[in-house]
């Protein structure tokens, strides 16, 4: 509703415009009356209003005075209509040198009051589209800068942007905040699972309020992961009167009182400043990484579950570097022998649940590491992390001896074809696969298998060449397809769905217009 303000020194008149017409159909309601030019002042320094209708002649303080006054101190920037007996000329200058909005003589008909109402409101409606598009093309360039200082691809115009646009304080971490999967259909598809993220990442703006600016829909960028970045300041949990662990936990128990899935949070490393925001972000990634080998929980930091110290645990370095060379020369044999002696000795050693978990760690990261010196252009952690969750199955513990046979194995494979560099023709045989089968259901997963490379590295060098993912190649190939189609044929839209590959035809109008910016039809009507 539009709130509006009557000002008039005769009360029958006042009376009159309250009763004259039905202003909650109109969509208004009356927020006050004032009797003369000053008490509606004082009225509006303190409420807002959208519309103000004022007599010109009152005593004390004029219609036009009142207009003058709100104008010159920026006291409202209300609508404003002013109704006079008089028809000169000279009054209505000055009302409209004083962005007067609309100028009525008494008596006040209804149905022009009604036409200034409807043009006011039609008014307010384009100018408040108007405002939320240029909010939403500012948090979108505040969003885009963010996540270059977030990735570490920023130079001093990105970071100054972001001091200036936040609220900042010393002591930040990078937090994600993701859709967990593990308790979702299998069913389910790619588009709901980020309808899903968009609906987390609204409700991650709700918590937040004044700091919502500190949220970043997708900064991963990865098709597979389903995340909202989180610029977390100390400041946020001593405005709550809590602790930051607490403040963490009364966040994450307002997002799942409010969603119908459920998400996790990785907390990164502290850091001085927002310019050191990369290093925290990294330690999230890592999390990623290890979650394949830990029980899965809530909220998961960095510090507590990945953080390595060699000088201040029980660290079974002599097993753990045997088995990282073994894996390096992926001597299957061996890597087997390797994990039997290293959890024989933790066994021996009678070692905590957090101290394995730290030894495993220490694991991880001598394998990125070494993955690393192979090819640093390939982001080695979500590897680890894809070959770890496809090794991993019901059945077992996560990072038991089995499941830590199976990796090992299957990543002294991922070794060999670094070392030979997959990227070599393979990427070739790949696009021909999907040239002469783009219509048939083909996955990474069923190319890996068939030329012999782990998935989750081929999908990484699949991005590297092409910069996106092999699935959104492969969609965008297949709209491709469907517009040659829909030019140099008249086949009916969801024949040629079917043809390139879509068997629900809605996904396919969807997918089209989201490459094309238009639907099939309009597409065809276009260019025909």
């Amino acid at each position: 509703m539009l709130k509006v303000l009557l000002v008039d020194d005769e009360p029958f008149i006042l009376q009159g415009l309250q009763f004259l017409l039905d202003w909650k159909e109109e969509g208004f309601e009356i927020a006050g009356t004032a009797a003369d030019g000053l008490e509606a002042l004082q009225f509006l320094k303190e409420n807002k209003v959208d519309l103000i209708i004022a007599d010109i002649n009152m005593p004390g303080m004029t219609g036009l005075d009142l207009l003058e006054t709100i104008r010159r101190e920026k006291i409202s920037s209300a609508f404003f209509v002013i109704l006079s007996g008089y028809a000169e000329f000279s009054y209505a200058q000055k009302a409209i040198r004083y962005e007067c909005s609309y100028y009525m003589l008494k008596p006040v008909e209804k149905e022009e009051l009604l036409s200034i109402l409807r043009k006011v409101q039609t008014i307010n409606e384009n100018n408040l589209a108007k405002k939320q598009m240029n909010q939403k093309m500012e948090r979108a360039y505040l969003s885009r800068n963010m996540i270059a200082v977030i990735l570490g691809k920023f130079d001093s115009v990105n970071l100054e942007y972001v001091k200036e646009n936040l609220r900042l304080s010393s002591n930040v971490r990078y937090v994600e905040i993701k859709l967990d999967e593990s308790n979702l259909s299998e069913e389910l598809t790619d588009e709901e699972k980020r309808t899903f993220q968009r609906d987390i990442f609204d409700y991650c703006l709700n918590f937040l309020e004044k700091d919502a600016d500190h949220c970043v829909f997708d900064v991963s960028g990865h098709e597979k992961i389903y995340d909202i970045g989180f610029v977390y300041c100390d400041y946020m949990a001593e405005c709550m009167g809590v602790e930051e662990n607490e403040y963490f936990h009364q966040f994450l128990d307002y997002l799942r009182s409010n969603l119908s899935v459920s998400v996790n949070m990785l907390i990164g490393k502290k850091v001085e400043d927002i310019s050191n925001i990369t290093k925290s972000y990294t330690t999230v990634c890592m999390l990623h990484s290890f979650q394949g080998f830990q029980t899965k929980k809530d909220i998961q930091y960095y510090e507590e579950d990945v953080q390595v110290g060699v000088n201040s645990i029980i660290l079974c370095k002599k097993d753990l570097d045997a088995l990282v060379y073994a894996i390096e020369q992926n001597d299957q044999e061996k890597i087997v022998k390797c994990v039997n002696s290293f959890f024989e000795e933790m066994k021996n050693m009678e070692l905590s649940e957090k101290i394995i978990h730290l030894n495993i760690n220490y694991l991880l990261f001598q394998l990125i590491h070494l993955a690393s010196e192979q090819d640093d252009g390939i982001n080695q952690e979500e590897v680890l992390r894809l070959i770890s969750e496809s090794t991993f199955e019901k059945g077992i513990m996560r990072g038991s001896k089995e499941h830590i046979t199976r990796f090992a194995c299957e990543y002294g494979n991922y070794m060999v074809q670094l070392r030979r560099n997959a990227s070599r023709g393979i990427l070739g045989d790949i696009e021909r696969e999907i040239q002469e089968h783009f219509a048939e259901n083909i996955t990474l997963k069923e190319l890996g298998e068939k030329y012999f490379v782990n998935s989750a590295y081929l999908g990484q060098l699949f991005r590297k060449k092409y910069g996106q993912s092999f699935k959104d190649y492969l969609n965008v190939y297949r709209i491709e397809q469907a517009c040659t189609r829909l030019l140099r044929t008249d086949d009916k839209i969801y024949d040629i769905a079917e043809a390139v590959g879509y068997h629900d035809l809605d996904y396919f109008v969807n997918r089209f217009i989201a490459v094309k910016g238009c639907t099939p039809a309009k597409f065809r009507r276009q260019n025909s």
